[in-house]
């Protein structure tokens, strides 16, 4: 009742400014006592044993994740996690803080329940990231999703990349190299052949290399985040990739380019990647076939078009250990997260298995 309010005065704003409203609101909540308490107990998920899982070494006590582009400057991730997130990405980022593309460039498809964006990495920067993670005190696993800036050259991507990583190994658990954003000209050819091989080689090593400063404790992962528009050729090349390079999983998947499924809305022709219901059906696809093409041997977190306990269970079954949420967020509301994670245990345990994680690939 509370998100129905709050929806109804949000939509009448233009989706950016609704976004910035809402981030901030949550940026102030993680400042003021007892607000994330009280978000706790709103909307917290209770820790089922059988919703805790563990992957690529890190434990997560759901599944249910948040997806990158929401928190893109990490302000507010305290405040997600107290919504019952069983993990946070933010991002993504870059290391230097750029505007991004020109307004408009966020467009509502409500008939469709769906979003376009051509954001264009929009952020602060790593620096200015690295500050506030810093004083967060994340009770779940958080991942940093990483990318290039748009005036730096295809061939010298791996600097940026690179250097994100530098900047904010102390405060992620885990990155996310993003490498499939349709916004920023140029990225999305970074995900094939040897420009893949090579970015990934230079991350994994620095990666390394990072984590060899911190005797004892384990290397952090690095995630892959890919598009739904690849075809079987191209997808193909891109898990060999990631298999060759150290990596330690994939994101299936980001937005698409695709319009027939919302081609008929006056926002169709809009540039930009299409999230949210549209996506449901090819991202389990990719989920499926890169599950099937690794034979199950690397961790996979699903998104695209999430919005019901069944969404996710179906994603999961096909082969993601997690899954991550944003459109819907943005159409349900934070007690999407409780329904989502409660509706898959429920799912999960009526198939005979003793955990969600059981499931996975099933």
């Amino acid at each position: 009742m509370l998100y129905s309010i709050a929806k109804s005065v949000l939509f009448r704003l233009d989706p950016e400014r609704a976004h910035h409203l809402t981030i901030g609101g949550l940026t102030a909540a993680t400042r003021v006592p007892g607000a994330l308490e009280a978000l706790r107990a709103m909307y917290g998920v209770p820790k089922y044993a059988e919703l805790a899982t563990e992957v690529c070494g890190l434990k997560f006590p759901n599944p249910i994740g948040l997806s990158a582009g929401l928190d893109k400057n990490g302000t507010a991730a305290e405040a997600f996690a107290a919504m019952g997130f069983g993990f946070v990405e933010v991002g993504t980022v870059t290391p230097v803080g750029q505007p991004g593309n020109e307004q408009p460039r966020l467009f509502r498809l409500k008939e469709h329940e769906a979003l376009i964006n051509r954001m264009g990495f929009n952020n602060v920067g790593a620096e200015a990231m690295a500050a506030s993670l810093a004083r967060a005190r994340m009770p779940v696993p958080l991942f940093v999703n990483i990318g290039k800036n748009k005036t730096t050259p295809n061939e010298m991507a791996a600097d940026d990349y690179v250097s994100n990583l530098k900047t904010l190994y102390e405060h992620g658990h885990a990155f996310v190299v993003n490498v499939s954003s349709p916004n920023t000209p140029g990225l999305r050819s970074l995900q094939q052949g040897d420009e893949m091989r090579a970015l990934l080689q230079a991350v994994a090593a620095a990666r390394d290399t990072l984590s060899t400063a911190r005797p004892g404790a384990a290397k952090k992962p690095v995630l892959v985040k890919i598009a739904p528009d690849l075809t079987d050729e191209q997808l193909a090349d891109t898990v060999a990739a990631v298999v060759a390079s150290s990596v330690d999983g994939l994101v299936a998947t980001n937005t698409t380019l695709a319009r027939e499924p919302v081609a008929s809305h006056r926002h169709a022709s809009e540039a930009g990647g299409l999230s949210g219901k549209p996506l449901k059906q090819r991202s389990t696809e990719v989920i499926r076939d890169v599950y099937r093409e690794t034979r199950g041997g690397l961790p996979i977190i699903g998104s695209g078009g999430i919005f019901t306990p069944e969404d996710a269970y179906e994603k999961i079954r096909a082969g993601a250990s997690l899954v991550q949420v944003y459109t819907a967020l943005i159409y349900e509301g934070p007690g999407l997260v409780r329904r989502l994670a409660e509706g898959v245990r429920t799912l999960a345990l009526a198939d005979g298995f003793r955990s969600v994680s059981e499931a996975v690939g099933r």
